[in-house]
């Protein structure tokens, strides 16, 4: 341990909750060289629904690199892109009768982001985005400015600007009518605030909470993006690749957004990748006007090919909504009853129980994910102060072991809870 607190930076932050080396992962477990075995309820911030080291995977890439194929190539026509490219079209693009034009940013879910934002800027000709309270976008500084969390932002050390919050529906606002108070902003020739080019939204904030938006909302915000000539951003990368049970959560909603944001699995194996998915309309950036050196990942294109391929041997979708239900019954039946404040966050395989009305919430909550740790399961916490205990396995997690982990965590609660 000593090295990494002699020579890493300060900004580490994980390595700081988990204290273990780790070494080896199969699946839903990881080693440490401590000896130590974990469950993994955080899955490499989702970026692993498909499991650590997963076989169909690997067999692929070992294979991709044992042949001497091409390892980089900037954005050269490949045949690993080009298989890729067909394989999206013809596995998920296509059954959903999704017309997009694919792009592929700089490898991260943030460059992702900074694309799609430059895009409805540069179609629309206006400066100004609308991003919703509770919203995370990335760290970098135009998805940093559309992030909601102050302690984020406060990071950048300039003012972020060209971004304007709207509420998201919560719990906490009651009533309110959110789309009403945003058609009225941009209705209102004295609201003071600029029409934006875009609205960018997650279906489902994840760092925000777990807080699903309600049945209809995201139609209704579709119909006001059409009426106002504003672009829909769609930011599935936590929740998309089957995360909560359809490859797209959007699809769910039937919506039909200009933009998709899409990253974290989408690399199959953890590899860095990302796409911008665009309405073939809107395909308006010149020849390099949105660069980068590892924009064209050929092991990520493998893997991402891999994971699609992988995905056709098992039910994802209908599997992740039973496993998530083992979680639904779980927490309802064991957790919920303990205290009148707790409720049950998010879908599918990305839930949480949210400890909001708690006092110390972020003290209880951090007790729990330590404590957790402490008897095997790595799990991480979301929301506003930190409120929501996040259960996010791979999607590829037995049964037994997503059991074993939702008692460990349970009775870690009840404890807590009786103490208080």
């Amino acid at each position: 341990m000593q090295v990494f607190e002699k020579h890493e930076s300060n900004v580490r932050s994980y390595c700081r909750s988990f204290k273990d080396v780790f070494s080896k992962a199969k699946n839903a477990t990881i080693h440490g060289e401590s000896g130590r075995e974990y469950i993994d309820f955080f899955a490499g911030a989702g970026a692993l629904n498909y499991g650590h080291c997963n076989d169909f995977i690997k067999e692929r890439v070992i294979d991709y690199i044992a042949n001497d194929n091409i390892m980089h190539a900037l954005d050269m026509h490949t045949v690993a892109k080009g298989e890729f490219l067909q394989k999206f079209q013809d596995s998920i693009l296509a059954p959903r009768n999704l017309d997009f034009k694919v792009m592929f940013p700089g490898p991260t879910g943030t460059n992702a982001v900074e694309a799609a934002l430059k895009i409805a800027r540069k179609v629309k000709k206006r400066s100004n985005i609308f991003a919703f309270m509770g919203a995370f976008h990335g760290m970098t500084l135009g998805g940093l400015a559309a992030t909601s969390n102050i302690s984020k932002r406060l990071g950048a050390g300039q003012p972020l600007t060209g971004v304007t919050f709207m509420p998201y529906p919560h719990d906490f606002m009651g009533s309110f009518d959110t789309i009403q108070y945003i058609d009225q902003v941009l209705t209102d020739d004295h609201s003071g605030i600029e029409k934006p080019a875009a609205i960018i939204v997650e279906t489902l904030q994840a760092e925000g909470g777990l807080i699903v938006s309600p049945a209809g909302w995201l139609k209704d915000l579709e119909a006001l993006c059409r009426k106002h000539d504003v672009m829909l951003i769609i930011d599935e990368i936590q929740v998309g690749c089957g995360r909560t049970g359809t490859f797209f959560c959007f699809e769910q909603y039937g919506i039909s957004p200009d933009i998709v944001v899409l990253s974290k699995s989408i690399g199959g194996y953890g590899f860095p990748m990302a796409l911008t998915l665009i309405k073939p309309e809107y395909d308006v950036f010149n020849p390099g006007e949105h660069n980068g050196t590892f924009r064209g990942n050929q092991v990520a294109f493998v893997g991402a090919k891999a994971a699609l391929d992988f995905r056709e041997t098992y039910d994802f979708d209908a599997e992740t909504v039973r496993k998530g239900k083992i979680i639904t019954a779980f927490v309802e039946k064991e957790i919920l009853p303990l205290n009148k404040n707790l409720r049950l966050r998010g879908i599918g395989l990305i839930q949480g129980i949210d400890f909001t009305g708690i006092a110390n919430v972020s003290d209880v909550t951090g007790s729990i994910t330590a404590a957790a740790f402490e008897q095997g399961v790595i799990i991480e916490r979301a929301g506003r102060e930190d409120c929501v205990v996040k259960f996010m396995p791979p999607l590829t997690i037995p049964d037994e072991q997503l059991i074993k982990g939702l008692n460990i965590v349970g009775n870690i609660i009840k404890e807590k809870l009786a103490s208080l």
